[in-house]
């Protein structure tokens, strides 16, 4: 039995690169999909924010210089591109998803608007959250928290190149352990970056826990909702 009912998973569009410069790696793509698939499988409900790097860190070098309310709608456009191909991959694999931006695009994908997306996850779709939250300034990172919050998801899943929060940068301490669990509050004691500071405070005040796991590890996606021993819990 998975021990989560309702997850919002955060996918950086990094993640999706594989080892491409930028862009979207095909075959990194369908193995996420088929992780997420996983856990579908089990009965819970997910819901995905995805950020956009992989395409705007790529076109970067023409943002030098620009207003940033300006490159930050650029990013949003850009986790929209990356949600699309992201809910096309899972149909292509069986599985049933629905795109829901911030920004208005209505020719492309339908707004957000909460009780829908509440009852798509009911019907067990996939819920690909674009565009943010719709405004410049705030990460994906919030927007994972906020929609986490609005649609009650138990746990925000954040999915990194790490397979968690260690004491230390474990490429440049040997030394470095990885905390199985660990508070919010030990966590900023700690000084230890977890999620931007928006972000960390929205899911600390909401009680909304964050499990920080790879990506990259095959099959850790499903054991975290399982609950076994997979990346680091961050709770209040």
């Amino acid at each position: 039995m998975p021990g989560y009912k309702r997850i919002i998973l955060k996918l950086s569009g990094e993640a999706l690169m594989g080892d491409d410069a930028y862009g979207i790696n095909r075959a990194t793509i369908v193995r996420m999909v088929r992780e997420i698939q996983e856990v579908t499988a089990l009965g819970t409900q997910v819901a995905v924010v995805i950020g956009g790097g992989n395409i705007f860190r790529g076109v970067a070098g023409g943002a030098v210089g620009m207003d940033r309310a300006t490159a930050d709608y650029m990013g949003m456009l850009a986790t929209v591109m990356n949600s699309l191909a992201l809910a096309d991959t899972m149909r292509q694999e069986g599985m049933t998803a629905r795109v829901m931006s911030a920004i208005s695009i209505d020719q492309v994908v339908e707004p957000y608007v909460r009780p829908k997306a509440l009852q798509y996850l009911e019907e067990g779709k996939v819920v690909v959250f674009a565009a943010g939250t719709g405004n410049p300034f705030f990460t994906t990172d919030t927007a994972a928290a906020l929609r986490g919050a609005e649609i009650g998801a138990e746990i925000m899943l954040k999915a990194t190149k790490v397979d968690g929060v260690y004491t230390a940068d474990p490429k440049k301490d040997p030394l470095a352990t990885r905390y199985t669990s660990i508070t919010f509050d030990e966590a900023l004691i700690n000084k230890l970056e977890v999620l931007d500071a928006t972000a960390f405070a929205l899911c600390r005040d909401q009680n909304l826990p964050l499990k920080v796991f790879s990506i990259f590890k095959p099959g850790a996606l499903k054991r975290v909702v399982l609950g076994e021993d997979e990346g680091t819990l961050v709770h209040v």
